[in-house]
């Protein structure tokens, strides 16, 4: 009798090590990748409106509008809608080189993949705070601005849970007159442009960059308060789900600059830097 529950405990126990090493071989199949692996690059366009509308001496209304569309495997760029942006704050000029400002967005996102069964359209919320410091090098203007996002992001998943990241963005923009000497009606200028996007928050666990955007635009000065641009942006950031995986993107940009000023004062250019 000894004997037999002596031969059932040692079946027990190699069972449990014979289990043990399944499971081990099984926990060891579920790893990120060795190495970092990029997507196929996408292809979008932005067209991208900015109103710098000033309401007091130091007050301004910051109204930002962006038509956000991606390609489709039939149309590149001019594909479908994926976002529609609407950027709000007041802002606050601290000095002709340093401005301030504070709001929310409200971002309308499209599902844009194609074989997808879940919602079209879901909303994202977020709020924002923007410092930026302009500064004269020659001729021309550089800029550093740093602007936080606090997000509630959704997914197209019916019934699916917001979850709440953060975004902490530096950007460094140069605006270089090629015709004149001074940015000017008229003037044409080249404006390189980088930008570092990070984020942080429980869902973010190994993929703390989420885009690294380097941009390059032309722009022309048209009036005092009127400015287009146009310009071409490579971007690349790890993936949410998987830290591994990078994704690629090449966007065709459009802008349009407008800076009315309601109070009475002689129509020129404003000596406030508060280009986006």
């Amino acid at each position: 009798m000894e004997s037999r529950k002596n031969n059932f405990i040692w079946l027990v126990m190699s069972l449990l090590v014979v289990t043990g090493s399944v499971s081990a071989q099984e926990e060891e199949k579920v790893e990120l990748p060795f190495e970092s692996e990029y997507k196929e690059p996408k292809t979008k366009l932005w067209v991208n409106t900015y109103g710098k509308i000033r309401i007091g001496k130091r007050l301004f209304w910051d109204a930002q509008t962006h038509f956000r569309f991606e390609e489709t495997k039939a149309t590149p760029f001019i594909g479908q809608v994926g976002q529609i942006y609407n950027r709000h704050a007041i802002g606050y000029i601290y000095s002709k080189k340093v401005n301030f400002s504070l709001g929310g967005v409200v971002r309308i996102n499209f599902n844009t993949d194609e074989d997808s069964e879940d919602r079209n359209v879901v909303p994202e919320w977020r709020i924002w705070h923007q410092y930026q410091f302009a500064q004269p090098l020659y001729t021309a203007m550089i800029y550093h601005r740093i602007r936080i996002e606090h997000r509630w992001t959704q997914s197209f998943v019916e019934n699916s849970e917001y979850i709440f990241r953060n975004r902490w963005r530096y950007m460094f923009r140069a605006k270089i007159p090629l015709n004149s000497h001074k940015l000017k009606p008229k003037t044409i200028y080249v404006s390189p442009e980088a930008e570092l996007i990070m984020q942080s928050g429980k869902a973010v666990v190994g993929s703390p960059m989420e885009d690294l955007r380097l941009t390059t635009t032309f722009g022309y000065i048209a009036t005092p308060r009127l400015t287009f641009a146009t310009g071409l942006m490579y971007s690349q950031g790890q993936d949410l789900t998987n830290a591994g995986y990078y994704k690629q993107n090449w966007t065709l940009r459009f802008h349009m600059y407008y800076s009315p000023d309601f109070r009475r004062v002689k129509n020129k250019l404003p000596e406030i830097h508060l280009d986006d």
